[in-house]
Parts: C-alpha cells; sequence; structure tokens
C-alpha cells in the first residue's frame, strides 16, 4: 500500500462537480443510511464537499487540499482515508491530472442510492442491520416507508396529452431545419442539470473464483446462458458478504434453479443466507467474516518466500477462519468472537491486520486471547495506523524484540530445569527478531543455543504452518 503523502499532497489542487442537483433528501439518506456505514469523518468530508458547489451549479471554484485541512480541522492522512471510504461505498468518483509533475483531481460526487435501492440491496441493508440492530434498523425502515396508495378503490380521470393540446401541424407546422437543431441542444462543453446518477458498488467480480466455481460445475445441471452478467455479480457479491466459497456456492446455485433452467435472483440470496446460517448459526454477517480489502494487500511479484506465502494466507482468511484454524476445526467461542468484532470496530483494524494479532496473541500469550492483552496491542497499532498486514509483521516484530531484550540475562548463571521460565513459541515470521535478540552480546561463530522445549516447539509451529501452506495451494 502506498502511503497518503505518496498520492495526495496539501498543495494539490481539486474541484467539485456532480452530473444533477443533490437535494435535501439525499442528505436524509446519507446522514440516516450511509453514516452509520462509514462514520462521521467521510460523511462530512461529503457534505463539505457538496457545500462548494454553488446552488445549480455542476462545478466548484479550484482550491487545494491544504484548505480543505483547515475547514475540517484533521490532517491529510484523515482526508485521505475519508475519501477512500466514499469511492468504496459509492458516493464518490475521483480523477486525477498530472502537469509537470503537479497533480490535480476532480471529485464527482455521486448521489446515494434511493431508500429503496438500499433496502433491498442485499449487501449494504444487511451490513446496517448488524450495526445498528434490529430496533433501530426497523424505526430507519419505517422513516423512509409511508402509506401505499390503494388504486383499486378509485378510478383514474387524467387525460392525456391529446385530449388537452391540439396539434397544429396542419396550418404551422412542427418541422425543425438542420440549422435549427443546434439551438435545441446544450453549447459545446455544457450538459443539461438533471438528477445525480448513482454509483453502483464495485470490485466484487475481482474477489470470486469463477473459473473453479465453473470447473466443479456441471453443465448439464446449470445452462451456461443461466450465468447472465446479473447473475455473476449476484454469486460475487453474495460470496463476499457471506464468506462462500466456490465449491460451496456450487450447491447453493443449484438451489436457486427454476423450472425455467434459470438462476432465480431472489431465491439464490434466500440460499446463500440460509447456507450461513446453518454454517454459522448466526442471522447475519459480521466484520468477523471479512478479508483484507484487496487494496490494502501485498502484490504479487517474483518467486514467492515462505513469509509471503504467509502473509497471502492472512490477507484472504477472516479473522473467524483464522480462529477455527487455531481450534483445529472447532467453531470460536462466542468471547473470541466478541473481542474480534470490537477491535476492529472500536479500532477501526482491516481484517488482515486483525489476522497478524491474533497469530501474535496467540502464539506469544500460550494460546489465550485474552482482552486486555489483544487491546494494548490493538490500540497501539491502531495509532500507528498499520493497514497491511506487512507492516503489522514489522511492527510486531519489533515490539518482540524490544520485550526480549527487557528480559533478565543469565550472567552466567546455572538453572535447574524446574526454575526455568517457560519459553512461548515464537511464529515463524518472528523468528528473525528472535535470532536476531540472540546475537547480541558476544561476538561468535556458534549458533545460539536453543533448549529441548523451544525447539519442539518450534518444530511443532513449523510443521503447522506447513500444514496451512498446502492447504492454501
Amino acid at each position: 500500500m502506498m502511503n497518503h503523502w505518496q498520492q495526495l499532497l496539501p498543495v494539490d489542487q481539486y474541484r467539485v462537480t456532480t452530473k444533477g442537483i443533490l437535494g435535501d433528501y439525499d442528505r436524509k439518506i446519507i446522514t440516516m443510511l450511509y453514516q452509520p456505514l462509514i462514520g462521521p469523518l467521510s460523511t462530512s468530508l461529503y457534505m463539505t464537499l457538496w457545500s462548494e458547489l454553488e446552488n445549480n451549479k455542476l462545478w466548484s471554484h479550484e482550491t487545494n487540499h491544504y484548505n480543505l485541512m483547515n475547514i475540517l480541522d484533521i490532517p491529510l492522512n484523515d482526508i485521505f482515508q475519508a475519501r477512500i471510504k466514499l469511492e468504496g461505498i459509492g458516493l464518490l468518483k475521483v480523477f486525477k491530472r498530472v502537469q509537470e509533475e503537479e497533480a490535480s483531481f476532480v471529485y464527482e460526487l455521486m448521489a446515494p442510492l434511493s431508500p429503496e435501492q438500499f433496502f433491498t440491496d442485499g449487501m449494504l441493508n444487511i451490513y446496517l442491520y448488524k450495526k445498528v440492530g434490529k430496533a433501530q434498523f426497523a424505526k430507519l425502515k419505517q422513516f423512509f416507508c409511508d402509506e401505499q396508495f390503494d388504486h383499486g378503490q378509485f378510478e383514474e380521470v387524467t387525460k392525456s396529452f391529446t385530449e388537452v393540446f391540439a396539434s397544429s401541424h396542419m396550418t404551422n407546422g412542427l418541422y425543425i431545419s438542420e440549422e435549427s437543431k443546434p439551438d435545441l441542444e446544450p453549447e459545446q462543453g455544457q450538459s443539461f442539470i438533471s438528477a445525480v446518477q448513482q454509483q453502483e458498488l464495485g470490485g466484487f467480480m475481482d474477489t470470486f473464483d469463477f473459473p473453479l466455481f465453473f470447473a466443479g460445475l456441471k453443465a448439464s445441471l446449470v445452462s451456461e446462458k443461466a450465468f447472465t452478467k446479473e447473475i455473476k455479480e449476484t454469486i460475487a457479491k453474495l460470496a463476499y458478504i457471506y464468506g462462500i466459497n466456490p465449491l460451496a456456492m456450487q450447491t447453493i446455485v443449484i438451489r436457486a434453479m427454476n423450472e425455467k433452467d434459470e438462476i432465480d435472483e431472489e431465491e439464490l440470496r434466500k440460499a446463500a443466507r440460509s447456507w450461513y446460517q446453518i454454517e454459522y448459526s448466526e442471522e447475519y454477517p459480521s466484520l468477523a467474516e471479512q478479508t483484507q480489502p484487496m487494496q490494502y494487500r501485498q502484490s504479487a511479484g517474483g518467486e514467492e518466500t515462505q513469509e509471503d506465502k504467509f502473509i497471502r494466507h492472512l490477507e484472504t482468511i477472516s479473522p473467524r477462519e483464522l480462529l477455527r484454524q487455531y481450534g483445529n476445526g472447532a467453531e470460536p467461542t462466542i468471547n473470541d468472537l466478541k473481542i474480534v468484532e470490537e477491535i476492529m470496530l472500536e479500532q477501526k483494524l482491516l481484517p488482515g491486520v486483525m489476522n497478524v494479532l491474533i497469530d501474535f496473541v496467540m502464539n506469544i500469550n500460550d494460546m489465550k486471547f485474552t482482552r486486555a492483552y489483544v487491546t494494548s496491542i490493538a490500540g497501539q497499532w491502531a495509532r500507528k495506523d498499520v493497514k497491511t498486514v506487512k507492516e503489522a509483521m514489522e511492527l510486531a516484530r519489533g515490539e518482540y524484540k524490544k520485550s526480549q531484550n527487557n528480559l533478565p540475562k543469565n550472567n552466567g548463571k546455572s538453572y535447574n530445569s524446574k526454575k526455568r521460565v517457560r519459553t512461548e513459541m515464537v511464529p515463524e515470521w518472528l523468528k528473525e527478531a528472535k535470532e536476531g535478540e540472540g546475537k547480541q552480546g558476544k561476538e561468535t561463530n556458534q549458533p545460539p543455543r536453543e533448549d529441548g522445549d523451544f525447539a519442539l516447539q518450534r518444530e511443532k509451529l513449523q510443521a503447522r504452518l506447513k500444514k496451512k501452506y498446502k492447504a492454501k495451494g
């Protein structure tokens, strides 16, 4: 991941634009439905950019990000992170131009989904339900609903255009010459002001392994014609929301087939939700099921080392799945999941970073996932704005090395086995810090000695990590 200063500087200019007029109803939708998902900072950024547009105008004046920092009274990194959330949820499009090493941006504000679209989205409504709870969700839904008009009790008497207006083609004619047609169109470089378009949420197609999905799906069961663009997008979105792998999705799709050999989209959603309820015994998914966002994953390049493979492993599984692996397949306890949920929500740790924290704590703390210990580390990582798996691993290495340096030294005295302090299991990726600590002190060509317990524990950990790599392929 690139740092914000590599993509955005205070002196960079920007203009705000929109393809239509945003109204008070849009403001209510963003405040009441989107804000619980993106947070107050992203909401404030959207409203501030919106305020830079003059009434009934589609473009703002050009200004720089330093001015935006002063208005919001926050550092540029916070603005950058808030902007990314607006992009991801479909409220903002960003365009960049670089001329003579000077960058300028165009921020195009997108309209929020209508209440009907939001509450039937199949993803945003689920996350909102999980975030605000059943009672508040019902209140929000009621706020954006009203009594339905029963047309059956009335007879429509509306007059048509032809009943009201008489055509004058017999006298004056309605013919427009070629020379006059430009008079009906906007001037060059301009467009009519209309309603702002909504932006569809994207990126789901890249997260689902369609080749694997189709490889195990027999053509005799599901016709290729059944997989329209809309159905494939729905499959990818459902897989992302509920954490469904391609093999499990095959069974779900077959269950959603109708008598016309088509995939019923509504049945597909129901089947996916039923699968989740059976698999996890919960009504809706939570943050613990999410995986590391694509923009914060390590780019693949060259030959992968063992550490690269482990990084990819932590980036592509959810914290819940990692806890399940540590439990040898057993479902994590409710208490452990609550700790993960609270930390990811309150400290805003990304799933991949949370995975590093789980792996670190489980190995260093004798497989005990205690709230106080986990929260103290999470708070430090949040303050340091850790976003990637690699950043979290580097920080953990440094902290582990410090803790080892603060341990009491042997000073040449011998201790019997009964008085020996327990040696913790060390993750493979922390091995460098452990060995670096062992090399301090006397200069010697001999490798640092290991006691029998530590050597045995390390062998067990290495065997377990190799098993992880094989499972991931």
